[in-house]
């Protein structure tokens, strides 16, 4: 069982879409080399993440190597926006926690994910007055040019 797989028929999937998967259900066994070249994650970064619980459960082909599959690949894509969020890994190791006990934890996975997206707000913001004050400075600078062009 992946991360993405729940006990009962209630799945959590992140919303988006994710990418077109590079092989259809059922043929859908990919080595870390090849998820490593998919997701753009180095294989050290992918057995860390096995490691710390992020990426638990990855089946095994009988000689031991990792065997991922699309559901695998859409966990690795929510993690990814996560990463984007500036959520830290202990909180995205809880989250996957979380998702592997059940529906019971729906209020605190929600909890986290909303905490996670107010600070994405917060830092919007601050990134939207720091947009403004580079467009000052750039009109600043523009007019000072094209003042400077005048005869």
């Amino acid at each position: 069982m992946t991360v993405m797989e729940s006990t009962t028929a209630t799945t959590d999937t992140c919303a988006s879409a994710p990418r077109a998967h590079p092989r259809p259900e059922g043929q859908d066994r990919y080595t870390i080399s090849e998820v490593a070249a998919f997701t753009g994650l180095t294989a050290h970064t992918l057995r860390w993440y096995e490691r710390i619980g992020l990426m638990p459960h990855v089946d095994r082909s009988h000689t031991g190597q990792r065997r991922f599959t699309n559901r695998d690949l859409d966990w690795l894509a929510f993690v990814g926006k996560l990463r984007l969020t500036g959520m830290p890994v202990a909180h995205m190791v809880r989250y996957a926690e979380l998702l592997r006990e059940g529906e019971h934890t729906f209020e605190e996975r929600q909890e986290l994910l909303e905490a996670t997206r107010r600070d994405v707000k917060t830092r919007i913001a601050e990134l939207q007055d720091t947009l403004a004050v580079l467009d000052y400075k750039i009109d600043f600078y523009a007019g000072a040019r094209r003042a400077s062009e005048r005869p």
